[in-house]
């Protein structure tokens, strides 16, 4: 779908605040994916209403930059998927003007739109100061290898023992021209990714919830029951998984793929050294298996057709549609965009945490990490770190993220056990997603060993070797082979 973009663009500062507008703010935004229209409107009141929320939770630490010496710093930032994201970024960026002195001219912007205009910008050298992005993992390893980013370790250092170790493997990345790993993201929050289940059409189909099996392959194979009496009752078009075998991309297919490998056993197809394993027999029987399972979805129609060209906005439009019954897709954002409708957020959708591997030990989530950096080039660097030592102060995190209804959880696993918000929610999708996120085991993602991982997701390999099984006739066996070749000829080029 083409994107329309209109950003909120402001340039604020503490001392050049303007008088309140009577109109309350208006937002208008689909409940779905980035990279939909999105618009913006609000008023100069709702920029600055509840920013004296800070008081109420303690005095934080001041900023490093004295106000005589006040900057401006030109920052890009990501776009939410709700109107409670882009509340609370504003009051952030309020708040550290307020006590800094500082100037920050922002923008915010849809994540495609943000993506495709800092790729535009890290290639030319004009470039923000900042930017902030909730999954930067398919810019920030490539661009920390051609030393493109700013160290950001003077930062990070200070809360280092706070972060958890998923945040701190992925924002740490190798620099060929320093020949060292350093911090190149100053991290603020993290995803998992849950089930996302319409539990009534469980029921409606004539099972339960509650005989849900724990292992991976058995829980598709469950919710794959429900297609046909569904159907048969009325729902001519219903299918019954959401499941991303597209060769489009950017991120779904590539996630997805990256579980079913973890789920059979081949979690360690690229190692923290950065190395890839496709030679180890146990990966390559992962890779057959994972590629075999879902292929063999598709081709028994229990998928809709379409999910072969897929972008990342088109399993949540289906979902929310009720086009299939049940989806695999990252953080809460399939739930809270529906979270007006107090039916289905409150009773209708459930969401699940994967339990078990298909040997039945536990499964581990791949967990990624969003928060700012900054490039080479950026004309005030001072003052856009400063803003993110401002941003990393747990309480400030914490109160972002919460006012962003819990999509994302904090990159300080023991805010999440400090705070009831996090787990004593009544609203039934945090908790298990909270749970799978911060409590149940983690890894990261493997663009957090090494890019190299993260150009073979953008050449969409997975993908292609689903394409090459359902529309080519191609053996699995063979199209994980091709897949595993020019996997190999990527790492090739980026020895750490």
């Amino acid at each position: 779908m083409t994107a329309t973009i209109q950003s909120f663009h402001a340039t604020l500062s503490a001392g050049a605040m303007q008088s309140s507008h009577a109109n309350e703010p208006a937002f208008e935004r689909p409940a779905n994916r980035e990279g939909q229209t999105t618009m913006v409107t609000m008023s100069r009141r709702h920029a600055i209403s509840g920013s004296l929320g800070l008081a109420a939770i303690g005095t934080l630490a001041r900023p490093y930059i004295a106000n005589a010496q006040a900057k401006t710093a030109v920052c890009w930032l990501n776009q939410g998927f709700l109107p409670q994201e882009d509340a609370a970024m504003r009051k952030v960026a309020e708040d550290y003007i307020k006590e800094s002195g500082n100037k920050l001219e922002y923008s915010i912007m849809p994540f495609m739109a943000l993506n495709q205009k800092t790729i535009s910008a890290l290639t030319s050298g004009d470039v923000p100061d900042l930017v902030f992005m909730d999954a930067p993992s398919s810019i920030l390893p490539q661009n920390a290898w051609e030393d493109k980013l700013v160290d950001v370790s003077d930062v990070v250092k200070p809360y280092e023992p706070q972060l958890s170790e998923t945040a701190k493997l992925c924002s740490t990345f190798y620099n060929k021209v320093t020949k060292k790993r350093s911090y190149y993201l100053c991290p603020i929050k993290q995803g998992a990714t849950p089930f996302h289940i319409w539990g009534d059409l469980v029921e409606k189909a004539g099972l339960k919830m509650s005989e849900v099996p724990q292992k991976w392959d058995d829980i598709w194979n469950f919710f794959k029951q429900t297609q046909k009496p569904l159907r048969a009752k009325g729902m001519r078009k219903i299918y019954a998984l959401g499941l991303q075998v597209t060769t489009v991309g950017p991120n779904d297919g590539n996630n997805l793929f990256a579980h079913f490998l973890i789920a059979n056993g081949g979690q360690d197809i690229v190692t923290s050294d950065g190395k890839l394993h496709t030679d180890d027999p146990k990966v390559r029987e992962a890779a057959i298996k994972s590629v075999e399972f879902m292929t063999n979805l598709y081709k028994e129609g229990v998928v809709p057709p379409e999910a072969l060209s897929w972008n990342d906005a088109d399993d949540n439009n289906g979902y929310h549609e009720k086009l299939f019954v049940c989806d695999f897709d990252g953080t809460l954002s399939t739930e809270l965009a529906m979270i007006k409708n107090e039916q289905a957020f409150y009773h209708e959708m459930v969401t699940m945490a994967p339990p078990q591997k298909n040997d039945g030990s536990p499964m581990a989530t791949q967990v990624n990490a969003g928060g700012g950096y900054i490039p080479k080039g950026a004309k005030n660097v001072e003052v856009a770190k400063d803003f993110m030592k401002y941003f990393m102060q747990p309480k400030v995190m914490n109160e972002n993220l919460k006012e962003g209804l819990g999509r994302w959880v904090p990159a300080i696993p023991q805010l999440v056990k400090d705070d009831p918000f996090w787990l004593q929610s009544k609203m039934p999708c945090l908790k298990p997603y909270v749970t799978e996120a911060v409590l149940n085991p983690t890894i990261p993602v493997y663009e957090g060993f090494t890019p190299a991982w993260g150009q073979a997701n953008a050449e969409q390999l997975w993908g292609q070797c689903h394409a090459n099984v359902i529309k080519n006739g191609m053996k699995v066996a063979d199209a994980v082979d091709a897949a595993f070749k020019r996997a190999n000829q990527i790492f090739a080029t980026m020895v750490m």
